[in-house]
């Protein structure tokens, strides 16, 4: 994991998409989407029912590696109403000791409920100290943001004029936004100025870019 310092205080990027904030012993996901791929599969797009359960792997190896006091999902835990997956979530979640809080995103169309029928603690916005953590990017400056939403990604290109887009995680100077958690999202590519820092994520290690070289 990479470790980086906002406001004197430490946090760690996995190469998953989730990041670590130690002083509160919690865990940060953006953009999980569960249900995307059951969502596909009932819309006729064939993929893999497997593919339902890699979310479930990828947490747990969080969980393992730094067990949280509690888990933040900066919105669209869920990609669209409730289907098969559902199920698997809730049985996921009687698993849980750690707090679980969901920011609502764009795509969190189950009613806040039916989240806190389970337990889970629905808000719009939370704010601590210097930070908030939203779903989608903010210009404040009164607070330092953590987001999702886009999805970030960059191309990276190779000597031989090979190109791959990669998911990353983007430091502005008043914001944090987040690559997707969940499998099946997409990449929105960013055109980072001097002022960001690109920390790109292989699925296996957290690679920091050198400004304007991304």
């Amino acid at each position: 994991m990479k470790k980086i310092e906002i406001h004197k205080q430490s946090f760690f990027l996995h190469p998953s998409g989730g990041v670590f904030w130690e002083a509160t012993q919690t865990w940060l996901l953006a953009d999980v989407h569960l249900g995307k791929v059951a969502h596909f599969r009932k819309n006729g797009i064939a993929v893999p029912r497997e593919a339902e359960g890699a979310f479930y792997q990828k947490i747990t190896s969080l969980l393992d590696l730094k067990p949280p006091k509690r888990i933040l999902f900066l919105g669209d835990l869920f990609h669209s109403f409730q289907n098969n997956e559902w199920h698997l979530f809730e049985a996921w979640i009687q698993k849980q000791e750690a707090q679980l809080v969901l920011v609502e995103g764009n795509h969190d169309v189950i009613p806040s409920w039916k989240f806190k029928q389970l337990g889970i603690k629905v808000v719009e916005q939370l704010c601590e100290g210097p930070f908030c953590f939203s779903h989608f990017p903010s210009e404040q400056t009164t607070h330092f943001v953590f987001c999702g939403h886009l999805h970030p990604g960059v191309k990276m290109k190779g000597k031989a004029k090979q190109t791959l887009n990669l998911p990353c995680f983007m430091h502005s100077p008043h914001q944090f936004i987040l690559p997707a958690f969940g499998g099946f999202t997409g990449l929105h590519l960013v055109k980072p100025s001097s002022r960001d820092q690109i920390y790109i994520t292989t699925g296996k290690e957290v690679i920091e870019l050198p400004r304007n070289q991304s």
